[in-house]
Formats: C-alpha cells, structure tokens, sequence
C-alpha cells in the first residue's frame, strides 16, 4: 500500500494575466510591453501601421492592427483581456483643438465604450497628465489630486487630456466589476525618450534659452517608475480614482534639462528670456501662425510655456498610501544608465521632433 505522505498532490497551473495595450509602439508603451511581458503577462497592442506592429512584437506584444476610431480593432483586442492600459496620446504643443479632441477625447470615449461592453475586462487603467490640472500660468507647489481639472484654449493638449480624463473616470462602474483609473506623471523622461534630439538640435543650432531663468521648480517622472504604478494600479488602485506619481524628488528645469543634454555630451549656453516676454512672443507667434496659415509649430507656444514656464511640482502621498508605490529609479540613476548606454552607442530613437523643451506629458 502507498504511503499517504508520498502522494503528490495535483499541480495546477494558473492561467497568465492578459492585458490590451494601446500606444504601444511609443517611449511608454514600448517599455510598459516589455514589463509585462517579463512578468509573464500575455499582451494585445494596438498598431496603426506595419511599422508599429513589428515595434509591439519587438517588444513582446501580438499586434492588433486598427487606431482609436476604429471600434472592431478595439473589441478584437480586448477579448480576452483583464485588463486595457489605454496609453496613446496626441502630443504636441500646437495644432487645431480638434485634432487633439480626436484621439484624446474622442479616442477616450470610444475606448471605455468598448471597454465596459467587453464581459471579463475589470479594469482600465489610463496614462493621464499632471497638467491636467493647469490652469493660467502661475506657481503650482506640491499639487495634490484634490485640484480640479483644468481647461483653457491656449492649451489644447493639456485640455483634451482633462476632457478625455472626465470620460474616462464617468465610465467607472458603467457596469457591475468594470474599474477606471487615471495615473497622471509629469515630465515622463528615459532612455530613448522622442524629444531629447530635437533638445541637441535646438542647442546646436544656437535656438535654445531658459524660459525664466530655468530656476523654477519641476517634478520628474522616470519612465519605469511611471510602469511600476501602471501595474500597481491593477490591484490596488481604487476605481474612479486619479494618482499624481513621480520620481519622489523634484530638480528645477535648469538642472533636469542640463542633465539630460549632459548625457550627449552637450552644454547648453546660459541664455534666458523673461517668462512674460516669451509669453507674448507665443501670443504674437500664434497669431501669425494661425493667419497666415503655417505649417509644423511655432519656435515657441503657450501651451509649451505653461507647462515648463512656472514652478509646478506634485504630491505622490496618494499613490503612496493606496497603490504602494515607491518610485525605484531615482534621477541620478536614471541619468547614470542613460550616461552608460550612450557611451556603450546604445541607439537612441531618432523619433520626430515635437518642441525644443521636453515637457510633462
């Protein structure tokens, strides 16, 4: 007779987590793939183009080609999943507001609609901005998630992302067990992050000036600390909820930008202009722009000023408390690897350039 204490019990083995991603051809998508992925997960990516679906299988996702407006890629990526980390944004500094309407709000909208009718998925868990909660230009200092949302027409980005953050935390609990929640980080920075070449250009060719003087207070956001609380969010966020989250210490525009350009081995010279001049130069710039009928962007916009022209600088005591969240890459580390890996000639993504002062997404 066999001894009891021999037998082995049935092994059972859980099924792997399932996720849909959308922007996950960009700097945090690509990045948030690859993590997940590491962790077992199985991912769904949304790509608008071939190009974008090598990028999400290169990183460790099975492409779903389709966009934002197109509600059958949508529900044939989520099928299946548990959870949609709703990434993709329209980012630029200038540009028509209903060309930012169309995939922040519009692409928000489309998303929870297909979210909450897909039966098994919990929870949607969206990449949101800090300056959600800009208004008119002035020192903002330890923010906290208690500030109303924010909208003004000289900033359509940051205005789309507030309205497509309004849509997105009504959908919680469109349905019993169906969750919303919105991570808002500001100034997303990293390997490979799209706008630090067009920074070098913009020195090179002698265009660049501290708005300000540059002494004014920001908060950082390391892009692996920003997909730590992506996946915090999953279980322990709270639906209906925003979380400000960061790298847990703040550097002011002159000594973060100086670092970053540091790691190309570029110095920028020490050339400033006046907040309130620069401010009516993007007025009149924007005018111009917008009679004459000009392409690309102009050299410098109020939306740009906005967000890196006062001090802005936020709290993560929520994100702390409920998610658990600990930021593990400090800035000078995070420096320190981007240092290292342009001195190994790790590439960096020479992506098209959107403004020549990297800003809070």
């Amino acid at each position: 007779m066999q001894n009891p204490s021999s037998l082995t019990a049935p092994q059972t083995t859980a099924a792997p987590r399932s996720a849909f991603v959308t922007g996950g051809s960009g700097f945090v998508g690509s990045r948030l793939i690859a993590l997940l992925a590491s962790r077992g997960w199985q991912v769904k990516a949304l790509a608008r183009s071939p190009e974008a679906m090598d990028a999400v299988r290169r990183a460790g996702a099975i492409p779903v080609q389709g966009d934002l407006t197109d509600a059958s890629a949508l529900r044939s990526g989520m099928a299946g999943c548990e959870v949609v980390f709703h990434v993709a944004a329209h980012f630029k500094l200038w540009g028509p507001r209903a060309v930012f309407d169309r995939v922040n709000v519009e692409g928000m909208r489309m998303l929870v609609d297909a979210a909450a009718a897909t039966q098994g998925l919990r929870r949607v868990v969206a990449v949101s901005a800090a300056a959600v909660v800009m208004g008119d230009p002035e020192p903002m200092l330890d923010v906290d998630e208690r500030l109303p949302l924010q909208t003004r027409d000289f900033a359509p980005y940051s205005s789309s992302k507030a309205e497509g953050e309004r849509l997105l935390l009504a959908a919680n609990n469109r349905r019993p067990g169906f969750e919303t929640i919105a991570i808002r980080p500001p100034f997303i920075w990293g390997p490979d992050m799209p706008t630090l070449d067009h920074m070098v250009e913009t020195v090179r060719v002698g265009r660049f000036q501290w708005v300000g003087g540059g002494g004014q207070a920001m908060s950082t956001c390391h892009v692996d600390n920003l997909c730590d609380a992506l996946l915090l969010a999953v279980d322990n966020g709270r639906g209906g909820e925003t979380y400000f989250v960061s790298d847990g210490e703040n550097g002011t525009l002159k000594s973060v930008i100086s670092a970053l350009l540091a790691t190309r081995d570029i110095v920028p010279k020490d050339r400033a202009v006046p907040f309130r001049l620069a401010w009516m130069m993007a007025g009149i710039m924007g005018a111009a722009w917008r009679l004459l009928g000009r392409g690309g962007e102009p050299p410098i916009t109020r939306q740009m000023l906005r967000l890196i022209g006062k001090p802005f600088t936020i709290s993560i005591a929520k994100a702390r408390s409920e998610l658990g969240y600990v930021p593990h890459v400090s800035f000078a580390q995070g420096i320190a690897a981007m240092g290292r890996g342009r001195q190994s000639g790790h590439a960096v993504a020479g992506l098209p350039p959107s403004t020549p002062i990297p800003v809070a997404p």
